[in-house]
């Protein structure tokens, strides 16, 4: 069975640019390296292998901003064409994208495969530019919508809390970009929150990690509300943040069920209901791209209140 995921070491990312480069730029007459820019590290890295390990498709995909993207480098092996693999490929981008909050993706497609995209919906804006001054490439758009299981009114109402009572949240276009009751997504504006080192604030982390841990919460404290009319205001005790590298493009935060202590959680918040506190201890991890440039640790408060 065939399976899409990213790299996960140095000897598959060995491997997925040396299909890159051979599918890519060794018929160009182009050397070993020319498959790769200086966009690398900020962006998201998809291959598909099959039960042997051997790599049958690639593609990147790179944040442009908070909403758009751009998909490069896309390959499927030439043995391999005419299964699906190209559809799976984008497929998988498309979706990781939306999770992002992506609202458009582009692409340099080469004249052959225009008739491809088309069928996957891209639009042909016309004439792009000549790679190597030597192969037309044309551009190709479209316009995607948040996946199916996002929850987009508990995300839309958060957001809305965040923008009319912290200001900085507001500034900073810190957003939901994808809950679906397992994971959580944040994301905010690339330009904004960038140091003169043109890397992003390490308190703008500080700070989308903290909401982002406080999001969580919030949701759950909403879904608990559903049964229940005890409420509660959200605070943060302690926390602690690791930075492990720059952060260059678009931030992203998130967590999941896999971050927190679920059952434990269940039990905290039921505490609500005799008017004791609740806590949550969240695990929040920053990234740009594939790559995960920050941690943060977080123990947050609920104190119950009367409505």
């Amino acid at each position: 069975m065939n399976v899409c995921k990213a790299p996960q070491n140095i000897d598959e990312y060995e491997a997925y640019y040396q299909f890159r480069w051979e599918m890519l730029r060794k018929s160009l007459g182009q050397p070993l390296g020319s498959e790769q820019d200086d966009l690398e590290q900020q962006s998201f890295h998809r291959m598909i292998f099959d039960n042997n390990k051997q790599i049958l498709a690639i593609a990147r995909l790179h944040q442009v901003n908070q909403y758009q993207a751009q998909i490069r480098y896309m390959a499927v092996d030439q043995n391999s064409q005419g299964q699906g693999l190209g559809r799976q490929i984008i497929a998988a981008i498309e979706e990781l994208a939306k999770q992002l909050g992506i609202k458009e993706v582009t692409l340099n497609a080469r004249e052959t495969a225009i008739v491809f995209y088309q069928k996957c919906a891209y639009e042909n804006q016309g004439f792009s530019h000549l790679l190597f001054d030597e192969i037309k490439h044309f551009k190709l758009k479209k316009s995607l919508t948040p996946p199916s299981d996002h929850q987009n009114e508990l995300a839309d109402e958060l957001q809305n809390i965040w923008h009319k009572t912290i200001p900085l949240s507001k500034a900073m276009n810190i957003e939901i970009s994808y809950y679906n009751g397992h994971f959580l997504q944040t994301s905010c504006d690339l330009i904004f929150n960038k140091n003169l080192h043109n890397t992003m604030f390490a308190g703008s982390i500080y700070t989308l990690a903290t909401l982002t841990g406080w999001a969580w919460v919030h949701m759950q404290l909403r879904h608990f509300q559903k049964n229940n009319t005890c409420v509660g205001d959200i605070v943060l005790a302690d926390a602690s943040i690791r930075y492990k590298a720059p952060l260059k493009g678009v931030a992203r935060a998130f967590t999941s069920l896999n971050d927190v202590n679920n059952e434990q959680e269940k039990c905290d918040l039921h505490r609500l209901a005799i008017g004791k506190k609740a806590h949550f201890e969240i695990n929040v991890n920053i990234a740009c791209g594939d790559n995960i440039v920050a941690n943060f640790k977080g123990l947050y408060v609920i104190i119950p209140r009367n409505i």
